[in-house]
């Protein structure tokens, strides 16, 4: 199988190394949009600036032609950040030839809220089998070879089943579904909560707060997941609960190392720009709460942060806020 996939940042990176070192390796070639990186990449075979310590496989090809990349490519895999998902589409398609593609980015759309299914129906029109690949995992345990599972969802369950297990591993195991929606939403709104678990912890609020805002989280995922048209399944598995409680847990979290900085009272560009990294959630946050108040879900955790990143809201503030609400009946 032929794969090109399409970034060059650290998840794009490991999915490339994965996907040529399983047991049944495929062919792959890595693309990405600056040609001083990809010469970068090239001299030292390994990407130092966003996954370090890990050496490129002898067969990875690299380049900073989009044409050449999906040429010949059995499957595209999109890992550029949101933001930049619409634009590759349209580079893609301008090419004239539209191969399948799935896409593991994880957010809404900041300007339009929307879902990145639905930015590939616009953006890449008469779209051919296609879906969206998500999960619990860090790119540098995947690119380590380090057991992980994460699911491959697509509206044509026959292209879902046949690309799984074509992706499949020893060490990546990859499940099929039909929920698109409901494995979006939990990919996106779990960054979120995850900087909601980052500024508890780093108030030193402890391991009873961190449960109660994964927990309590898992619930505003599932009410918009289920108002958009998400199945409850999805959300109590890996692409729900599973993805939600690594983001929150694990030291490796982008979003929860941005809300340990805006615990301790960082400001949100330095933040970022120390971080080296995109924080999905930082975008996502704003698209997500705007949603939630056209949508009529409740969704306080998701707002509080939204009001901690764009609205100039203290963090110690919004958890003050959050813990004095009013006790009601505990429901999804």
């Amino acid at each position: 199988m032929r794969i090109a996939v399409l970034g060059a940042g650290a998840w794009g990176t490991a999915l490339a190394i994965r996907l040529c070192t399983r047991h049944a390796p495929c062919r792959v070639v890595l693309w990405g949009r600056d040609a001083a990186h990809l010469d970068e990449l090239a001299a030292e075979r390994t990407n130092r600036r966003y996954l370090p310590d890990h050496p490129f496989p002898d067969s990875l090809r690299l380049t900073s032609a989009l044409d050449a990349a999906v040429e010949h490519a059995d499957l595209v895999v999109i890992a550029v950040p949101v933001a930049g998902l619409r634009g590759t589409l349209h580079a893609v398609a301008a090419g004239g030839r539209k191969p399948p593609l799935i896409w593991a980015c994880k957010g809404f759309e900041m300007e339009s809220a929307r879902l990145p299914h639905q930015v590939v129906r616009e953006a890449y029109p008469a779209t051919p089998a296609c879906g969206v690949l998500s999960g619990p995992s860090f790119a540098q345990e995947v690119a380590s070879g380090l057991p992980t599972a994460m699911t491959l969802a697509s509206f044509d369950e026959g292209f879902s089943q046949n690309i799984a297990a074509q992706l499949h591993g020893a060490r990546l195991r990859v499940y099929s579904s039909r929920d698109v929606v409901g494995v979006e939403t939990g990919g996106a709104v779990k960054n979120v909560i995850s900087i909601a678990a980052g500024i508890s912890d780093g108030m030193g609020f402890g391991h009873n707060a961190r449960a109660a805002l994964i927990t309590r989280g898992l619930a505003e995922i599932t009410r918009l997941g289920l108002r958009l048209g998400g199945s409850m399944e999805t959300f109590l598995g890996l692409a729900g609960a599973g993805d939600l409680i690594l983001t929150c847990t694990g030291d490796l979290s982008r979003n929860r190392q941005v809300g340990l900085a805006l615990a301790a009272g960082r400001p949100l560009p330095d933040i970022l720009r120390e971080l080296g990294h995109i924080a999905e959630g930082v975008y996502t946050a704003r698209a997500v709460a705007r949603l939630s108040r056209e949508l009529d879900v409740d969704m306080p955790i998701t707002r509080a942060v939204s009001g901690v990143l764009h609205d100039g809201v203290p963090a110690r503030l919004a958890v003050e806020a959050l813990l004095s609400r009013e006790p009601k009946r505990e429901a999804c």
